[in-house]
């Protein structure tokens, strides 16, 4: 994380509390190291060395997760983008969807199910999103019907946010009477013209198709190994909080690193050393080979 993405990320994370012990380790650091597992998808305990323990790292990780800190953190920058967009500060509309992710074998029984039409043994995420903005994430087994599970994500999306008007696809059309009846929501199902031929972006759902695209590019998402399913929401949220801050700090067109040339003619052996028998290939002079056993 930069300096400019860590001044978003810093005034959104919960006092220290006064009087009491100075952290050890920077905060800044131990947000990075969150960001390092969830990227890279490696396990707690195979950490670099540059960071903190992994046994501090996952406490302080708990510890957020029982305080809804990524929660409030995702609030606070997805009001800053839609502010930055001319926008209010609080969407009323979304875009419900769901996508099924394959599980390690380190996920229970009881939190796994296959999805037949997906073909995928796994979990299920549902999302509420609104301009690419992570609003609610709940992840539950992939033998869920869509129209079962994306209740309790419509339910949270009502408590948590003023949505009141939400996007979804024909997976969704049983949900539209319980939905206006038992939520005062309107969920409007956006169908398939009639007329069309291959593939064609739908203007009202390609946002959280896109959301989708971003979750499954950090590996700690691309297959779920947690056991306990609130774990796998809260690395949603941290791979949201991510790409939320790179947007918001980014701030102009990405530029494609030049392209980096070798002068080949400086790097020339030189003919004492072609005459030891050595060999050169690409630019790097390897050494002879040494008597047997080196």
């Amino acid at each position: 994380m930069t300096d400019g993405q860590w001044e978003l990320v810093e005034p959104t994370l919960p006092p220290i509390k006064s009087p009491g012990r100075i952290p050890k380790h920077p905060r800044r650091v131990i947000v990075d190291a969150f960001l390092c597992v969830v990227r890279s998808g490696c396990s707690w305990r195979q950490l670099p060395a540059d960071f903190p323990p992994w046994q501090t790292v996952y406490w302080q990780f708990q510890q957020w997760e029982r305080r809804r800190v990524t929660e409030r953190i995702l609030e606070g920058l997805r009001e800053q983008v839609r502010i930055a967009e001319g926008r209010e500060p609080e969407p009323s509309a979304g875009v419900l969807d769901s996508q099924s992710f394959k599980a390690a074998d380190t996920v229970g029984r009881d939190n796994r199910g296959y999805d037949a039409g997906q073909r995928v043994n796994g979990r299920k995420g549902f999302v509420t999103d609104t301009l690419g903005l992570l609003v609610v994430a709940c992840v539950m087994p992939a033998s869920w019907q869509d129209r079962e599970g994306a209740k309790a994500t419509l339910l949270s999306t009502y408590l948590g946010s003023p949505i009141r008007h939400v996007f979804a696809d024909l997976g969704f059309g049983k949900l539209v009477d319980w939905s206006a009846e038992i939520l005062k929501t309107t969920l409007e199902i956006v169908r398939t013209p009639a007329d069309q031929q291959g593939f064609v972006v739908h203007p009202k759902r390609w946002v959280v198709e896109r959301s989708f695209a971003w979750l499954t590019a950090h590996r700690r998402l691309a297959r779920d190994c947690e056991r306990d399913p609130t774990v796998s929401e809260a690395f949603i949220r941290w791979v949201a909080i991510n790409t939320t801050v790179r947007g918001l700090h980014q701030g102009r067109p990405t530029a494609r690193q030049a392209r980096r040339t070798f002068n080949t003619s400086e790097s020339q052996p030189s003919p004492a050393l072609l005459s030891a028998g050595a060999g050169y290939v690409s630019g790097v002079v390897t050494p002879p080979p040494g008597p047997s056993g080196s």
